[in-house]
C-alpha cells in the first residue's frame, strides 16, 4: 500500500492550494481517507474526513467553512482544496486511509507552508 501526498508548497495569507493524495495497492472505495496535520511542537491533528463513497464529510472547526475534503474513487485519489490559508495552517499535511480498526496507512506527508 502505497499513499503519496502532493500539493504542499508556500502560499501568501489569503492564499490557495490543493493537496493531492494518490493511492495504490488497496480497495481505495472501502476505505475512509483522512487528512490529518502536524504543526511543529504540536500534536497530530484531524483535519477533513470523507467516507468511502463520498457521501459524509467531517472538518475541524478550524477549517470549516475554508477547506473542502473531495474524492475520486476511479482514480484512487482524495484532494484537499484549501482556501483563505492563515498562517495557523501551517504544518505537514498527511493523507490517512482507514477501513475498520486494523488496515491503517499514511503517508509521507506534504508540507504547507502559509507566511507572507
Amino acid at each position: 500500500v502505497q499513499l503519496v501526498e502532493s500539493g504542499g508548497g508556500l502560499v501568501q495569507p489569503g492564499g490557495s492550494l490543493r493537496l493531492s493524495c494518490e493511492a495504490s495497492g488497496l480497495a481505495f472505495s472501502s476505505y475512509v481517507m483522512t487528512w490529518y496535520r502536524q504543526a511543529p511542537g504540536k500534536e497530530r491533528e484531524l483535519v477533513a474526513s470523507i467516507s468511502s463513497f463520498g457521501r459524509n464529510t467531517n472538518y475541524a472547526d478550524s477549517v470549516k467553512g475554508r477547506f473542502t475534503v473531495s474524492r475520486d474513487n476511479s482514480k484512487k485519489m482524495v484532494y484537499l482544496q484549501m482556501n483563505s490559508l492563515k498562517p495557523e495552517d501551517t504544518a505537514v499535511y498527511y493523507c490517512n486511509a482507514r477501513r475498520g480498526a486494523k488496515l491503517d496507512y499514511w503517508g509521507q506527508g506534504t508540507q504547507v507552508t502559509v507566511s507572507s
